[in-house]
Order: C-alpha cells, then structure tokens, then sequence
C-alpha cells in the first residue's frame, strides 16, 4: 500500500474504527497496539497520521519537526533516527510506504 501524506493523515487515531499509522523514513508502520502512545491524548499522538522521522532524529515534539525531511540532520540525530527505526521495526508492522 501506498499512501500520501494527504491520505496518511486520515489515520491520526481521531476515527477509532480505522488503524493508527505513523511514517518513519518513508515506511508506515501500523501502531494501533500502541494506541495509549500514539492515540488522542497519547504523549506521542502528535506522531500519528504523519511522517516523524524529523522529530524522533531530533527527539522533538514541536509540530514543526514533525515532517518526513531528514535536510539538515547531524550523523548523531540520523544515529538516534536509526534507533527509532529498529524500535519500530521490532514493535509494529509495517503496511506501506509514503507514496512519491
């Protein structure tokens, strides 16, 4: 499956009959048995429905780090990026990508 961010954030935990997806380096991962993290009132539901690979390198969650560019980055947030990657890749299945 490949969505857009446009269509990836119908998937921001505000419809409970439809699965939490956040995107970290293109990929989406479905984080639905997450949801006390990443649903409405989680301590990262700013992540859901959107690409966080910028904010979780920089481990931010101000709304303006919350995109899918990695410009700019230092090799050690890409290093914290990569372990974000594994920590979801170890948790939550991926369902697709970002398309484009």
């Amino acid at each position: 499956m490949e969505l857009t961010l446009n269509q990836l954030k119908q998937y921001d935990g505000s419809d409970p009959s439809k699965p939490i997806y956040v995107a970290v380096k293109g990929r989406i991962f479905d984080v639905t048995t997450g949801n006390s993290f990443y649903g409405p009132g989680g301590s990262y539901a700013m992540f859901a429905g959107k690409d966080a690979s910028r904010a979780l390198a920089k481990m931010s969650k101000n709304d303006e780090d919350v995109i899918g560019s990695l410009d700019g980055l230092t090799d050690k947030e890409m290093g914290v990026l990569a372990d974000w990657e594994k920590k979801f890749e170890a948790k939550y299945p991926v369902v697709g990508a970002i398309a484009g």
